[in-house]
């Protein structure tokens, strides 16, 4: 079985090599620069990783792990635009290089391409590898919809937070497992557990991300923390400290992201304050170590030789940094 850094110079490689037309440039320059930014690749990874649980040579399922990382990247493109954000992996966003107009446009190309990757993957359940991705585009975007949805509201219920984070985050991981899975024929019951597995990863992965925006080690986590308390962002620590709080505690913290005037330093460490009060980080944690738990689970239903599915796990347990 193929290592995930095995896997991951390979896909680097297939993208490098992606036969992208030159002309227009103005369409395509801007595809080239978004791809050749980096990242960790973890979903084409992921679903060539399943796939390898019962092929040994993943070339086959290359073109389906290419089509999910353009798509991964074109909703990052549009995200960032959509955001006004900066900055995407140290460089420019499209739109802050190129103009808004542009990343639109280029954006759209990227998603076409995406389908053109999964349909040219060759296996004989073409027709539902294909509706299985339709279907979870479909729902990334009814993800994304709910997050700008969620941006007005301060009554939104911890179900309705992890519905929106399992649908704009957790569904795309659950997807290239399965399709890695289809892809291989694997048994209906393996490509369902993997299915679950994955998502449960992507659940676990979203509410660390939540829980180190407070509470991480910014040498550690790659960022400045309390990002997400200054922009008043709904996460599961300030969805949860809501649901939790006395009329005192809500009032106190609405009021503090409500004030523009106080210093960033500040308002942090003031919402972290009503944070601890009510016990949102052991709440977090619980919530992870029991989603991680799940996706624990549902990998050891699979019928597919222990080392196999291990080396699966601690490439799981390594996206939360965890010990396997």
């Amino acid at each position: 079985m193929f290592t995930p850094t095995q896997l991951l110079e390979k896909v680097n490689a297939a993208l490098a090599a992606l036969p992208l037309p030159a002309a227009p440039e103005g369409l395509y320059a801007p595809i080239v620069y978004d791809l050749s930014s980096g990242g960790k690749r973890l979903r084409p990874v992921l679903l060539l990783m399943a796939y390898n649980l019962y092929r040994h040579d993943v070339e086959p399922a290359m073109s389906a792990a290419l089509g999910l990382e353009i798509y991964h990247n074109h909703t990052l493109l549009h995200d960032d635009l959509m955001d006004n954000a900066d900055v995407r992996r140290g460089r420019p966003t499209v739109h802050r290089r190129w103009g808004a107009n542009t990343a639109i446009l280029s954006g759209d190309a990227m998603l076409i391409l995406a389908f053109a990757q999964v349909a040219a993957c060759p296996c004989p359940q073409h027709g539902r590898v294909l509706e299985l991705f339709a279907s979870t585009a479909r729902e990334v975007c009814e993800g994304q919809q709910l997050d700008m949805d969620f941006e007005h509201r301060t009554d939104v219920t911890e179900a309705e937070y992890v519905e929106m984070i399992r649908l704009k985050t957790s569904v795309l991981l659950a997807c290239a497992a399965r399709m890695g899975a289809l892809i291989a024929t694997a048994p209906e019951a393996d490509a369902d557990a993997l299915y679950a597995f994955a998502e449960r990863v992507g659940l676990a992965f979203q509410l660390q991300d939540d829980y180190l925006d407070v509470y991480g080690d910014p040498a550690v986590f790659g960022k400045a923390t309390g990002g997400d308390i200054l922009c008043g962002k709904n996460t599961f620590l300030l969805v949860g400290a809501r649901a939790r709080a006395d009329r005192g505690q809500r009032s106190r913290l609405d009021a503090l992201l409500a004030d523009s005037t106080l210093p960033a330093a500040e308002k942090i460490a003031a919402v972290t304050a009503i944070y601890d009060e009510l016990g949102m980080a052991d709440a977090c944690r619980e919530a992870i170590d029991a989603y991680y738990a799940e996706a624990r689970r549902h990998l050891e239903r699979i019928d597919a030789p222990a080392g196999h599915t291990e080396a699966l796990w601690a490439y799981a347990a390594s996206l939360l940094d965890r010990t396997v």
